[in-house]
């Protein structure tokens, strides 16, 4: 029997000629990062050490936060996967068109500005420089951890436009500001090389849902359009089978945290200096989990009807991997604990039904609307590797 990690290398080897997804080229692994040697490790900024090339950059190369050799080509060159600088949007009944129910939507909303970015324009283009509710925003996703994530795009009094560098870390996108070329980690926000290095961006909320969950609950709402200037195959997966939770990372050449399979899929929340991750596994059992994370209250929410961006060839034919979300579970000061009954999410202070976008629908808070906590659905590798300090919940 061929494995997924077999059956992907042709497949991720077209990816990267057509310059799309996050990069992958090869198989090639490096050292673990413990093994790097004392030379890179007491010179970080040391170019001789790098796997990449520096060379057509801008960047000041001499201020890094970690060892150049920590960086690795991921198949296309610098924007060779194109970021939407001038992203066109359009409404829900336009996009119900090329849209199918369970396929997946990056959503947020800033100042009543709701916004739904399909997984399948965004597993071509990885980042959407935007303006959301006034606000600067780059939406970004990286197919080879899972991780969709919002960010302000404002540093200081700089509004920064995001490109792709081309390189992964980690196995993680790895981004370009185009005022300093500065180089970011997408997983954690942070500038590691260049001008920037030390500086993090704000992460706005952001969930992954299905759109038919949109559509229903945010029928105003505006979905980025596959109007975007490039040919892509929007609605084909290039990454068939690559979430199969027995297959292996891809381009990652760090430590492996053995506590779950790397592939798994965990939603990770980080609150106050603590970071709580949820197994799906769990999730799923469960639908709600009511727990503190930092010193807050928060209820972790995860609803079926959601396809996987990453399993079969259309993304609408995929399996369905769910929905999560999280939100702060404390109202005019009273701190509600929830459970799923079946049909939808209740309260048991007040037994009001609430969706899977945080609004209460039936009961005495209809039409109030819980505060969302910032999280992200990942890969279990990715979640270890940029927080190793995490606590896995366990019932």
């Amino acid at each position: 029997m061929v494995s997924v990690r077999n059956r992907l290398v042709p497949i991720l080897g077209l990816v990267a000629l057509t310059g799309t997804a996050c990069g992958p080229a090869g198989l090639a692994g490096g050292p673990l990062l413990a093994e790097l040697d004392s030379q890179t490790e007491a010179n970080p900024c040391d170019r001789s050490q790098a796997r990449v090339s520096l060379s057509g950059w801008r960047t000041d190369f001499d201020r890094c936060l970690v060892p150049l050799r920590e960086f690795r080509g991921g198949g296309p060159p610098r924007d060779g996967i194109p970021p939407l600088d001038s992203p066109r949007f359009e409404g829900v009944a336009q996009a119900d068109r090329w849209l199918r129910p369970p396929e997946p939507v990056i959503f947020l909303e800033l100042h009543g500005d709701a916004r739904a970015y399909p997984l399948q324009v965004l597993i071509w283009h990885e980042i959407v420089n935007d303006e959301v509710g006034g606000q600067p925003l780059a939406v970004t996703f990286c197919p080879l951890c899972n991780t969709a994530i919002a960010f302000d795009r404002r540093v200081g009094e700089r509004t920064l436009d995001f490109g792709t560098t081309g390189n992964l870390r980690l196995s993680d996108l790895v981004m370009w500001d185009r005022q300093t070329e500065s180089w970011w980690q997408q997983a954690s926000g942070e500038a590691l090389v260049g001008e920037l290095a030390g500086a993090r961006l704000r992460m706005v909320p952001a969930s992954v849902v299905a759109w038919a969950d949109f559509k229903r609950q945010r029928p105003n709402g505006r979905v980025l359009s596959r109007e975007t200037g490039f040919q892509r195959d929007y609605g084909r997966n290039p990454y068939v089978g690559y979430d199969d939770a027995g297959s292996a990372p891809f381009l990652y050449d760090g430590p492996i945290d053995g506590r779950l399979r790397p592939m798994e899929r965990v939603v990770t929340v980080s609150l106050a200096g603590e970071t709580v991750v949820y197994p799906a596994t769990r999730l799923l059992d469960r639908r709600a989990i009511n727990d503190t994370v930092g010193g807050q209250p928060v209820i972790v929410l995860l609803q079926p009807g959601t396809a996987s961006a990453l399993d079969r060839g259309q993304i609408a034919d995929s399996r369905d991997v769910g929905a999560s979300a999280v939100y702060l579970r404390q109202v005019d000061g009273r701190v509600l604990s929830f459970a799923w009954d079946g049909g939808a999410f209740v309260d048991a202070e007040t037994s009001s039904r609430w969706t899977l976008l945080g609004e209460a629908e039936a009961g005495p808070l209809a039409g109030t609307r819980l505060t969302p906590a910032v999280h992200t659905d990942a890969f279990w590798f990715a979640s270890a590797a940029f927080f190793p300090n995490v606590r896995i919940w366990a019932p």
